[in-house]
């Protein structure tokens, strides 16, 4: 299982210079967790840059992986993960919910870099 983080779909779905390497991560939406911190952050990014009809277009791809709720196991594990390796609140979120669900992490956030379970992209 892999959690794709909001750096790797926003990439993906702005067709950066990195969509081809996330690309190769998300062909099977049913081995994709996603957390719902990572909805919000694609969407309102998108949504920012771009318009509100591809924000939705993207949240409606991103809903055919396995959408995770922030759960209160998974905030309190967060908020230890944030303490030990000093990493923001919706990262922090984004990893624990790796952690609880058994996935490895892509991304290109530099904030996960030397983190276990994580598939850098750069």
């Amino acid at each position: 299982m892999l959690l794709i983080d909001s750096s790797g779909w926003i990439e993906f779905f702005i067709d950066g210079p990195l969509a081809k390497e996330y690309s190769r991560h998300l062909k099977d939406p049913a081995k994709i967790v996603t957390p719902t911190v990572v909805l919000y952050e694609v969407y309102k990014k998108i949504k920012r840059e771009r318009t509100e009809e591809e924000a939705l277009l993207a949240v409606s791809l991103m809903n055919r992986t396995s959408v995770v709720d922030l759960s209160e196991s998974i905030a309190l594990l967060a908020a230890d993960l944030s303490i030990q390796n000093s990493l923001p609140m919706a990262d922090a979120m984004v990893y624990a919910t790796a952690m609880e669900k058994n996935c490895s992490v892509v991304t290109g956030d530099e904030h996960f870099k030397k983190l276990d379970k994580v598939i850098f992209i750069s």
